[in-house]
C-alpha cells in the first residue's frame, strides 16, 4: 500500500498523486468520470482536485460540470469521508475575484454542486492583487470557522503576495494558508523555484503543482514527427522545438527503460521528490491513464537519477 503524507502543517493525510478534476464533464463524460474516480480510489487514491471554474471554456458549459459529476460520484459511492476534496474560488463566470462577499457565495455554490457541507482545501484560484489580503484571508477564515471549509490554500499567488498573508494570519491568529498550488514541471522550473518555493519551504507550505505533465509533453507521447489527437496537442508539441525538452524525454525513456515503468510515472516521481512537493496533480479522462499516474506511488528514484533529471531540465 502507497503510504499517505502529511499535507503541510494541516492534519490532511494524501496520496502522492492528485487526481486532476478538468477533465469530468469535458473530455471525460459522467460514466468515463465515475469509471476514473473508482479506478482511483481502488489504488489507494484519496485527493482529488477540481474547482468551481471548470470547465467553464467548453461551449454550453457554464462553469461547475466538474464538481457537479463528483458530487454525484461522492453522494453515490457514499465515501466523501475519505476522500480529501479541493477545489478553487475566484474564476467561476458567475463568482469572478476574491471579494469576501464573492468568496462566500462561491463556496456555498462549490458545496451544492459536491453535494457535501465541507471542502477539504479550498485554493484561491487566481490571486485579485487589488483586493486586500486582510478582505480575503479575513473570508477564508470566516469560512473555517463556519465549518465550511477546512484547510485554506493558494494557487497562482505572487511570493510578495502570500508573504503578506502568511504574515496577517499569523499576526491576526487566522486561518492560514496549508498549501499552494503551483505551475510546476520539468520543462517548468522557473514558474516555481527561486523565491515562491523557498518562502513555502520556510512556512512550511506544501506544494501540490499543476501542469505537472506539461499537458501531456512529459507522458512520452509526443515525439519528433508524431502527431496527436489530444485537446491540449498544440501546448504539449511545442516542448520538442525546444533542446530542453528534447534532454529530459532522453533522459525520462532512459529512467523509465531502468525501471519498467511509464515515462509520466518518472516524471511525476522527480517533481514528488523536489523540495516541498506533497503531490503532483495529473489528470485521466481514461482508466487505461491511471496506471502510469499512480505509480509514482511506488517508484522511488535513486540521487542519481534525480541528479540527471534535475540537470537534463536545467
Amino acid at each position: 500500500m502507497t503510504s499517505l503524507r502529511k499535507l503541510g502543517s494541516s492534519d490532511l493525510e494524501i496520496f502522492p498523486l492528485a487526481l486532476g478534476g478538468n477533465v469530468f464533464g469535458w473530455t471525460a463524460d459522467e460514466d468515463r468520470s465515475f469509471a476514473v474516480l473508482d479506478a482511483y480510489t481502488a489504488a489507494g487514491g484519496n485527493f482529488v482536485d477540481t474547482a468551481d471554474v471548470y470547465s467553464a471554456w467548453v461551449d454550453g458549459n457554464q462553469g461547475g460540470e466538474s464538481e457537479t459529476v463528483l458530487g454525484k460520484w461522492l453522494q453515490a459511492r457514499g465515501n466523501r469521508a475519505d476522500v480529501v476534496v479541493a477545489t478553487k474560488v475566484s474564476q467561476h463566470p458567475e463568482f469572478q475575484g476574491l471579494s469576501a462577499a464573492n468568496i462566500k457565495a462561491a463556496a456555498d455554490a462549490s458545496l451544492r454542486r459536491l453535494r457535501t457541507d465541507y471542502i477539504d482545501l479550498y485554493y484561491t484560484h487566481f490571486d485579485q492583487p487589488d483586493v486586500p489580503v486582510e478582505e480575503i484571508i479575513g473570508a477564508l477564515d470566516d469560512l473555517v470557522k463556519a465549518g465550511k471549509v477546512r484547510h485554506i490554500a493558494a494557487s497562482n499567488i505572487s511570493a510578495e503576495r502570500l508573504r503578506a498573508s502568511l504574515e496577517f494570519s499569523d499576526r491576526e491568529g487566522l486561518a492560514r494558508y496549508v498549501a499552494l498550488q503551483p505551475h510546476y514541471n520539468l520543462v517548468s522550473r522557473d514558474t516555481y523555484e527561486g523565491e515562491l518555493q523557498d518562502l513555502a519551504e520556510r512556512s512550511g507550505l506544501a506544494a501540490v503543482p499543476y501542469y505537472a505533465l506539461a499537458s501531456g509533453f512529459l507522458t512520452g507521447k509526443y515525439r519528433p514527427g508524431t502527431t496527436v489527437d489530444s485537446a491540449r496537442a498544440g501546448g504539449a508539441a511545442k516542448h520538442l522545438e525546444t533542446e530542453r525538452g528534447l534532454r529530459v524525454l532522453d533522459a525520462l525513456d532512459e529512467i523509465a527503460a531502468a525501471h519498467d515503468v511509464p515515462v509520466a510515472t518518472v516524471a511525476l516521481a522527480w517533481l514528488a521528490a523536489r523540495p516541498t512537493v506533497v503531490a503532483p496533480i495529473a489528470s485521466a479522462r481514461t482508466v487505461e491513464q491511471l496506471p502510469a499516474l499512480v505509480g509514482v506511488g511506488d517508484l522511488t528514484l535513486t540521487e542519481a537519477e534525480v541528479v540527471r533529471l534535475t540537470e537534463a531540465s536545467a
